[in-house]
C-alpha cells in the first residue's frame, strides 16, 4: 500500500494542480457571482461550447476559456480513472466540493482513516496483548476515523445529489455501513464495553473504496462477474457431494469402527472434507479393512469431484475470466473515448469548430498535467496531429491517452551519455568491455563459480552454526565474488549510464542482490547469530534462469501479473480480515486444551503443564486475537488437517459451527481459482504476444518519432510562454527529431493484440451513437501502431454547439 517514488511525485504534482485550480476557480466563482449585472452572455465569445462550470458568471473570454480547459481536464481525469460521468460537476456551486474530494491530500487522509479503522482490531477486545487500548481510547479513534469518511460522503452529496447516490451501489453500501458503525461506536463509548460486533468485519469496505485501491475494486468486480458460472459449477459439485454422502451413509453407517458415516450429517461432512483430500485415506480405511471393494466408492468419488469437476470449474472460470478481460479492455477504451469527446467539445472554437488548436491543447494540459513541459505538450500535439489542418480532429484527439505515457528526448541525446565529457575514455573502454562477445559468458561463468563455491562451503564441516554461516556468506570467496559482481555492475553503468542501466529489470535485480549479499556479509561479521542474511548470497544464481526461454517467459509473466497479484493479495487480506473478525466474535471465548475427549481428534488437543505430545499443540490454532486468527485461517487455506480444527469447534461450540469453516473454504476456493485463471490468462497472453511480435515490431510499438522544426511550431500556433520554452530545443532552420518512449505495460500490449477488435469496437460505438462510419488510419507508418479513427467531416458534425451544457 505504500507509494513508490513515481507515485509520490505524481501525488505532489496532483496536489499542486488541484490546489491551484481550487484557489483560482473558487476565487473566480466568488468574484463573478458577486459582481454587478453580468448574465454570463457568451454570444460574442470565440467558443464552440460553454463549460457548465461558469453558467451565470460574468467573465472575460480568457476566463471562459480557462473554465473550459478546467472542465475538459476533469473529463479526462474521469476517463483515466474510469469514473462515471453522472458524478461530473455541473454547476459552479458543485465545483468546490468536487475539488476537495479529488484533492490528493484528501485521498491520503481517506486512506489513512480506512487503515486506522482496520488496525483497531489489534486494540479492541479480544486484543493483541501488546496493543490493547481502553474502550474510551479505541472508541474515540474509531469515531474520528469514521468522521473523516463521513465528510467525504457529505461532500459527494453536495455535488452529486441524492438521486445519483441512490443509484450508486458502492456509495450506498458505504453509507449504510458508515451509519451502522457510527451508532455502534457511540453505544460502545456509552456502555464502556464492547458487545457482539460482527459488523466490524465490514470495515474493509472503506479501504476498498479509496482512490488508492482501484485495482482491488477491479479484481473484486471480476470475482463478482465470474460468480454465475462458479455458482453453477458449485451447484453441480454439491449435488455429487450430497449424492455420495447419501450412498456412503447407507453403505457404511453400520460399520461400528467407522465413525465418519454414523449419521447423514456426519456423512456429508466427511465427503465435503474428502473433497479437499484432507481426511484421505483415513476416512476409507475402516471400511476398506472389511472389504477391498469399498475402495471403489472413494476412488470414484475423488476422480469425479476432484479431478473432473474441480478442473472443469477451473476451465469455466478461465473462459469467463478471459472474456471479462477483453470486455474490461473494451469498456475502458470506449469510456476514455467518450471522455475525450466531452473534452473535445469544450476546446473547439467558432473559427475552428472541428479542430482543437495548439493554444487550447496547451491550456488543457496546464490543468490536466501541469508537470509537463512546453516541449512535452508540443510533441504530444504533433504526435497526435496527422492532418494538414493545423489542429486536432475529433478522431485524433480521441487518442490523447496513448501519448500521455510517452517520454520524449532529442534523438541526438541517444548518443552515449559520456560523449564530450572527461569520462569519455573510461566510458568507451567500459562500453568495449561490455560489448565483448564473451562478456556475458564470463559473467555466467562467475555466477556458476559462485554457486559451486557455496555448495563446497555447505559441504565443508563446521564447528557450529555460526562458523557454518560465516563460511557460507562472509568468507574470502564471498568477498571475491561480490567484488567481481560490483565491478561488473560498475562497467555496465559506465557503459550505459545509470538511467539506462536501471531500465533493465535484470540489471536492477543483479545490483540489488549483490548489495544485499554485501550487506549480509557485513552484518554477519558484526552479528554472527544473524542467520537470516544467509539467504542473500544464493539469490544471484537466479540470473542463470535467464538463459532458458521458458524461464524468461515465466518471469515476464510475473512482471505482467505483478499489479494483478498485488490486487489479489489485498483481496485475500480483506477476506482474511472479514473471517477473522467473525471467527473472533464466534469462537474467541473457547479454550481448546483437552477439549475433545472421546472424539476422533482427542489426541490433537491433549495438553498438560509439564509437557504436550507433538500432536497436542493444535490448541494454539484458535481465534483469541486478530494475529492468531490470521494464522489459523492460513492453515485452513492450506486445507491440510483443517477438519481437525473444524471438529474441535464443532465439539465445544456446536455442530452448526462447521458452517463457518465450510463457507471459508468455498470462499478461498473461489478466489484462488480466479487467481489461477488470471495466471493462465496472463501466460497465454504473453506467449501469443511473443509468437506474433518480433523484437523489431516491439521496438516500433514502444517508440514514436516526431520530426519538427521552429517554423512548423510557429505555423501550428506556438506563441507566448510556449514559444519561449520551445526556442532552446528548436533552432530556426534546423529539423529536429524527438524519440518518444512508452513503458511496456499490459495495456500497451493489449492494444497490439486486440488491434482488430479495437477497430470493430470503435465502429460499433460510432454506429450506436449515430455517427458516420469511421475509416481506420494509423498513428504512423508503423503497422503495429494503435489505430486512429478518422471521421469524415459532414455538415452534421460541423455545426456549432453554442450554449452546450455538459
Amino acid at each position: 500500500m505504500s507509494l513508490s517514488v513515481n507515485n509520490f511525485f505524481n501525488a505532489v504534482v496532483g496536489v499542486m494542480r488541484i490546489t491551484r485550480a481550487y484557489v483560482t476557480f473558487t476565487d473566480l466563482i466568488n468574484t463573478r457571482t458577486n459582481s454587478d449585472g453580468g448574465t454570463g452572455d457568451t454570444s460574442t465569445l470565440d467558443m464552440g461550447s460553454r463549460s457548465s462550470l461558469h453558467t451565470g458568471l460574468h467573465m472575460s473570454e480568457d476566463e471562459h476559456w480557462e473554465m473550459n480547459y478546467h472542465e475538459a481536464a476533469i473529463y479526462l481525469e474521469e476517463g483515466l480513472n474510469n469514473e462515471k460521468f453522472d458524478s461530473h460537476p455541473s454547476s459552479p456551486e458543485e465545483l468546490p466540493a468536487y475539488l476537495r474530494v479529488h484533492n490528493p491530500w484528501y485521498h491520503g487522509l481517506d486512506l489513512l482513516a480506512s487503515l486506522v479503522l482496520i488496525m483497531l482490531a489489534f486494540t479492541e477486545d479480544p486484543a493483541v496483548p501488546a496493543f490493547e487500548l481502553p474502550v474510551w481510547a479505541h472508541g474515540t479513534i474509531e469515531l474520528m476515523a469514521l468522521t473523516v469518511i463521513g465528510v467525504e460522503l457529505h461532500l459527494k452529496l453536495k455535488w452529486i445529489g441524492w438521486s445519483t447516490i441512490l443509484k450508486h451501489k458502492r456509495t450506498m453500501i458505504k453509507g449504510i455501513t458508515l451509519l451502522i458503525m457510527v451508532l455502534e461506536a457511540v453505544v460502545v463509548l456509552c456502555r464502556q464495553s464492547s458487545h457482539f460486533r460482527v459488523t466490524r468485519a465490514l470495515r474493509p469496505i472503506f479501504l476498498v473504496d479509496t482512490r488508492h485501491c482501484g485495482g482491488v475494486r477491479r479484481f473484486i468486480r471480476q470475482i463478482l462477474q465470474s460468480l454465475p458460472p462458479i455458482i453453477d459449477m458449485l451447484g453441480l459439485l454439491m449435488f455429487f457431494v450430497a449424492t455420495y454422502s447419501l450412498l456412503g451413509y447407507y453403505l457404511f453407517s453400520e460399520h461400528i469402527d467407522n465413525g465418519h458415516f454414523q449419521t447423514i450429517s456426519d456423512s456429508f461432512v466427511s465427503m465435503f472434507v474428502l473433497l479437499t483430500t484432507a481426511n484421505f485415506p483415513d476416512v476409507m480405511m475402516p471400511s476398506y479393512a472389511k472389504s477391498k471393494w469399498y475402495a471403489l466408492f472413494f476412488i470414484l468419488y475423488i476422480i469425479t469431484v476432484l479431478y473432473v469437476l474441480m478442473n472443469l470449474m477451473l476451465a469455466v472460470v478461465y473462459e469467463t475470466f478471459t472474456r471479462i478481460e477483453r470486455e474490461k479492455c473494451r469498456a475502458l477504451l470506449l469510456h476514455r473515448r467518450r471522455a475525450a469527446r466531452h473534452a473535445f467539445r469544450l476546446l473547439v472554437s467558432r473559427r475552428a469548430p472541428r479542430h482543437v488548436r495548439l493554444r487550447h491543447f496547451a491550456g488543457l494540459m496546464r490543468h490536466y498535467a501541469p508537470h509537463y513541459s512546453g516541449l512535452d505538450v508540443y510533441l504530444m500535439f504533433k504526435q497526435l496531429n496527422h492532418s494538414d489542418t493545423g489542429g486536432l480532429s475529433s478522431s485524433e484527439f480521441a487518442n490523447l491517452y496513448e501519448v500521455f505515457a510517452l517520454r520524449w528526448c532529442p534523438q541526438q541525446s541517444r548518443a552515449p551519455w559520456y560523449s564530450a565529457s572527461a569520462l569519455e575514455p573510461l566510458g568507451r573502454a567500459a562500453a568495449a568491455a561490455v560489448r565483448w562477445p564473451y562478456f556475458e559468458y564470463l559473467i555466467y561463468a562467475l555466477i556458476i563459480g559462485n554457486g559451486i563455491s557455496m555448495v563446497l562451503r555447505v559441504c565443508e564441516a563446521a564447528g557450529d552454526l555460526q562458523d557454518s554461516a560465516r563460511l557460507l556468506c562472509a568468507s574470502w570467496d564471498t568477498w571475491l565474488f561480490l567484488t567481481l559482481f560490483l565491478l561488473e555492475a560498475g562497467l555496465r553503468i559506465m557503459a550505459m549510464g545509470l538511467a539506462a542501466y536501471l531500465e533493465s529489470g535484470w540489471n536492477v535485480f543483479d545490483l540489488s542482490v549483490t548489495l544485499l549479499a554485501l550487506m549480509g556479509a557485513v552484518l554477519l561479521s558484526i552479528a554472527p547469530k544473524l542467520f537470516i542474511v544467509v539467504i542473500f548470497r544464493p539469490l544471484r544464481l537466479m540470473r542463470l534462469y535467464k538463459l532458458k526461454k521458458r524461464y524468461r517467459d515465466v518471469f515476464g509473466t510475473l512482471v505482467l501479473l505483478s499489479p494483478l497479484m498485488s490486487s489479489a493479495g489485498c483481496v485475500m487480506l480483506v477476506m482474511y480480515y472479514f473471517f477473522a473478525i467473525v471467527g473472533m466474535e464466534l469462537f474467541a471465548t473457547y479454550d481448546l486444551r483437552n477439549c475433545c475427549v472421546n472424539t476422533t481428534v482427542e489426541d490433537f488437543y491433549k495438553f498438560s503443564l509439564n509437557s504436550s505430545t507433538p500432536l497436542g499443540y493444535y490448541y494454539l490454532n484458535n481465534f483469541e486475537n486478530i494475529v492468531t486468527s490470521g494464522v489459523t485461517l492460513f492453515e485452513l487455506t492450506v486445507v491440510n488437517n483443517w477438519f481437525i480444527l473444524m471438529n474441535a469447534y464443532a465439539t465445544v461450540a456446536g455442530q452448526f459451527s462447521r458452517m463457518y469453516f465450510m463457507v471459508f473454504y468455498l470462499f478461498t476456493m473461489v478466489v484462488l481459482t480466479i487467481v489461477v485463471a488470471s495466471v493462465l490468462e496472463a501466460f497465454r497472453f504473453r506467449i501469443q504476444y511473443k509468437r506474433s511480435t518480433t523484437k523489431r515490431d516491439e521496438e516500433k510499438l514502444l517508440h514514436e518519432e516526431v520530426h519538427t522544426n521552429w517554423e512548423e511550431a510557429q505555423r501550428l500556433g506556438a506563441s507566448g510562454d510556449l514559444a519561449e520554452e520551445l526556442r532552446p530545443y528548436l533552432p530556426p532552420g534546423v529539423d529536429v527529431t524527438f524519440i518518444g518512449s512508452r513503458p511496456r505495460t499490459k495495456e500497451v500490449l493489449q492494444r497490439r493484440m486486440y488491434q482488430s477488435d479495437i477497430q470493430k469496437w470503435l465502429a460499433e460505438e460510432d454506429e450506436n451513437e449515430g455517427m458516420p462510419p469511421s475509416t481506420t488510419l494509423t498513428s504512423s507508418e508503423d503497422p503495429l501502431s494503435p489505430p486512429l479513427i478518422h471521421q469524415p467531416e459532414t455538415e452534421s458534425n460541423s455545426q456549432l454547439q453554442t450554449g452546450y451544457q455538459l
